[in-house]
């Protein structure tokens, strides 16, 4: 489960209510490949194939589906372990990268060896259409309708992928990354086709999320928050349209400047 009731006392205009509220549930989740532990994520334990697709695609642990021969989903007492089998050259190329890290619900560098690492090895060769810009008040509306677990809990970030001004996927998680992933994963399981639309967040724009979407090729991100230096610098050195602030009928766009005038 997603989230469980919780009983609390609540203060609200010098009275006192008992009742219950659900709780976002965090759980630990071990990615392990061909029997090797690589990484605990604390995340939610919802749509666990999506997110270990979208985390070993926009992690560059696998090029493509093809590299992927098994997922499998284990539940122990201390948390869920996904057990996967990856191709052997795969799998040797991440044995080179010697990552051993603990992610946390906002992990910022946690992983990171050496400064060398943030910088991007890829550029975004999806073209950007202007016409999403037009699209984001439009899909802001659906978004906040379709966070089933945001709603309940108050403590779920979404991801969203938008087509035509409409919300066409969207997966929650505690951990905006984890959320990402998940709709990454989601995206590929599907063919989805990363020309048609862009990625929108209920999540402040950091640098991590930057590096997923150049990963798959996505051309732009709308978040509901702001963006860091850091995450606008990478952007912009990538080629990716970031558009933040967007709320009601206003955003901000910070990469990309001359192919909006």
């Amino acid at each position: 489960m997603a989230a469980q009731l919780h009983c609390v006392v609540q203060y609200r205009d010098q009275q006192v209510f008992h009742k219950q509220e659900h709780i976002f549930q965090e759980v630990a989740v071990a990615l392990v490949y061909n029997g090797i532990s690589h990484v605990v994520m604390m995340m939610t334990a919802v749509n666990l194939t999506e997110f270990a697709i979208g985390f070993s695609l926009s992690e560059g642990i696998i090029s493509d589906l093809s590299a992927l021969y098994a997922i499998e989903i284990q539940q122990h007492q201390e948390g869920v372990s996904i057990e996967m089998t990856i191709s052997a050259r795969a799998f040797a190329l991440l044995k080179q990268q010697r990552r051993n890290m603990t992610g946390r619900s906002g992990c910022g560098l946690c992983g990171i060896e050496s400064l060398q690492q943030l910088q991007l090895g890829a550029v975004v060769n999806t073209p950007f259409n202007k016409k999403w810009l037009g699209e984001i008040e439009s899909a802001i509306g659906q978004f906040n309708d379709k966070q089933v677990l945001g709603s309940l809990t108050g403590a779920a970030h979404a991801a969203a992928w938008v087509e035509d001004g409409i919300v066409i996927a969207l997966c929650e998680d505690v951990g905006r990354h984890n959320a990402l992933d998940k709709l990454l994963g989601y995206m590929a399981k599907h063919e989805i086709d990363v020309t048609q639309g862009f990625v929108l967040m209920s999540s402040r724009a950091s640098y991590e999320l930057i590096r997923k979407c150049v990963q798959f090729n996505i051309a732009m991100l709308a978040t509901i928050s702001a963006p860091s230096s850091l995450a606008i610098d990478l952007a912009q050195q990538a080629g990716l349209t970031l558009a933040s602030f967007c709320r009601e009928q206003r955003f901000s766009v910070y990469t990309q400047l001359p192919h909006l005038t």
